[in-house]
């Protein structure tokens, strides 16, 4: 990154630390921008060095331990049952999750990882907790469970089960961030980190097919899924609603960005079309509601335009990629995912 002298050279002296890191982002210069209109190697090369930055920037992954995984309680909802069930991640934490089964599946199928955002956790997807005040977040565990995929639903750290106590004034994310910096980790890098673990554990269900499973998050779930398809490719579709534009336009509305969602030194060296290109050619639905001021759509727009340069250069299909913009403010919608799971990871029918 680079950032140039004489900032204050239009605007006086300035006392906001707020107003400083927008300065700041005024001056931020990509490492190595997305080379629009580039030859296919060019654009090919580009793709693998976006891919080692992100490596670099989550740093390194922590020690895998056996998933130990256990059921602790059954619940009939219907049309699936909900288990509770528990796996470790690392030598340190463990999972609490919601695995919804569909009662009539006999037969491996296709089975979906939904990431949950900010709010009560996995609780408020799987509609549990009705009085989460996040309705806009929706009840996609839910919805897809009763349409006949399998769904595990974990809670993130610092939500759900894995929320710790902090004073009403305090932040989860920001502060489980203040240990981190101690320690030198990311905590977006551990979540991600424990969605790959989740995955295990669907991976080994007896009624899941490991070669069609989806992700589906909103928001801070979103960003989880974006990273998490491009890191693992036993994602072969993602549902990325409200975030997916870039984190320079999304860092400029003030209180968007919180202790889970960032990494350290990211600003100039890596942006949601890069991570985005390490999906490629797997399926990609974006979801941005047209007047969502923290995730852009005209940004979200110009991202996808640049992304569908990498999917034309992998060979892949013009529909690998969709986007889906919806009425409204910040939320979710939902419409377009039973049709694009269809189409990329199978019917949702229980025989499949």
């Amino acid at each position: 990154m680079g950032v140039g002298g004489g900032l204050l050279s239009r605007t006086g002296r300035n006392f906001s630390p707020w107003a400083s890191w927008m300065l700041r982002l005024e001056h931020v210069t990509s490492v190595d921008p997305f080379p629009a209109g580039a030859r296919r190697d060019e654009l090919l090369a580009w793709r693998d060095r976006a891919r080692d930055r992100l490596g670099r920037l989550l740093g390194e992954r922590p020690s895998r331990v056996p998933l130990e995984l256990e059921s602790t309680e059954t619940v009939d909802c219907g049309s699936y049952r909900r288990e509770r069930v528990v796996f470790d991640a690392d030598p340190t934490m463990s999972v609490p999750a919601f695995l919804l089964v569909p009662r009539e599946r006999s037969v491996p199928g296709p089975a979906v990882l939904a990431v949950h955002g900010h709010g009560s956790g996995k609780e408020a997807i799987c509609a549990l907790d009705l009085d989460d005040g996040h309705d806009a977040g929706g009840r996609y565990a839910h919805e897809l469970a009763s349409r006949g995929y399998v769904v595990l639903a974990p809670d993130l750290r610092c939500f759900g089960e894995r929320a710790d106590w902090n004073p009403p004034d305090h932040y989860g994310c920001d502060t489980n961030l203040v240990s981190a910096v101690m320690f030198g980790v990311n905590p977006l890098a551990e979540n991600l980190w424990d969605m790959t673990v989740a995955v295990d554990a669907l991976c080994g269900h007896p009624l899941v097919d490991p070669e069609r499973i989806g992700a589906v998050g909103f928001s801070y779930g979103a960003t989880v899924t974006l990273l998490l398809a491009a890191i693992d490719e036993r994602i072969r579709a993602a549902v990325v609603s409200g975030y997916f534009s870039s984190w320079r336009e999304s860092h400029r509305m003030p209180w968007n960005m919180c202790g889970s969602q960032v990494m350290f030194d990211m600003m100039g060296r890596l942006e949601h079309v890069d991570v985005a290109a390490l999906v490629a050619p797997r399926h990609l639905l974006v979801e941005s509601a047209a007047e969502d001021p923290l995730f852009p759509v005209d940004t979200a727009r110009e991202s996808l335009a640049s992304l569908a340069e990498i999917y034309e250069a992998l060979g892949a299909p013009p529909d690998r990629v969709e986007h889906h913009v919806v009425g409204g403010d910040h939320h979710y919608d939902g419409a377009t995912v039973p049709r694009f799971l269809g189409r990329s990871i199978g019917s949702s029918d229980v025989g499949s």
